[in-house]
């Protein structure tokens, strides 16, 4: 199993026996290099393994956990990459990596609806009354709306980030409709945005 083999790989690579495999051999070099923590690496594995049993997320909690050890650790990783340790920053990383898994828990809904998934956390459907056959039927009404308002506030409390910020505001302005197709369009602004914000320093 691929989860099998990249556990093993880490424990090898930090003992400097790295696997002759391309992409194992250069995370050797990088975890040589910038010396990265190994929990980080670790902490992805054991997340993708629990979450190879396809089922919803129980709760919002949830989601989030599953963010933090897989979004957040990769900025972690990135920052030590860099050359950055420091707690403000792992902090802003940490919520970035929260609102980045749950933007793209709400982007790909339509995605596994179409396949009959639906990954949306299972105690905001029970608040709003709202079955995992309503997003697969891509039913409009209100409650289900009111799920994805739910679940994209969450994310609007971690950070404002200009990104994610952009699918957010789409959201809100097709009414929290997830199928509406506003959402599957690439914003041709974006790379602007970004760059403004840069300049502004205003992320």
């Amino acid at each position: 199993m691929r989860i099998e083999f990249w556990r093993k790989a880490v424990e090898d690579i930090y003992r400097d026996n790295a696997p002759q495999q391309p992409v194992a051999r250069e995370l050797w070099k990088a975890i040589k290099r910038q010396n990265l923590t190994k929990k980080w690496l670790t902490k992805i594995i054991d997340e993708r393994e629990k979450n190879l049993d396809d089922r919803a997320y129980r709760n919002i909690n949830e989601l989030e956990a599953y963010a933090e050890n897989t979004q957040s650790v990769l900025l972690y990783l990135t920052l030590e990459a860099l050359g950055v340790r420091d707690l403000h920053a792992d902090h802003a990383a940490s919520h970035i990596g929260k609102a980045q898994g749950i933007v793209t828990c709400l982007r790909a809904t339509p995605y596994h609806a179409s396949r009959g998934k639906v990954f949306l956390p299972v105690d905001i459907c029970m608040l709003h009354s709202v079955s995992q056959e309503d997003f697969i039927r891509h039913k409009q009404e209100q409650k289900v709306k009111d799920v994805i308002y739910d679940v994209a506030s969450q994310a609007h409390v971690h950070l404002e980030h200009v990104a994610l910020e952009d699918y957010l505001n789409k959201i809100q302005k097709a009414d929290f409709n997830i199928f509406h197709p506003s959402l599957h369009r690439k914003s041709p602004l974006l790379p602007l945005q970004l760059y403004i914000r840069s300049w502004k320093k205003t992320y």
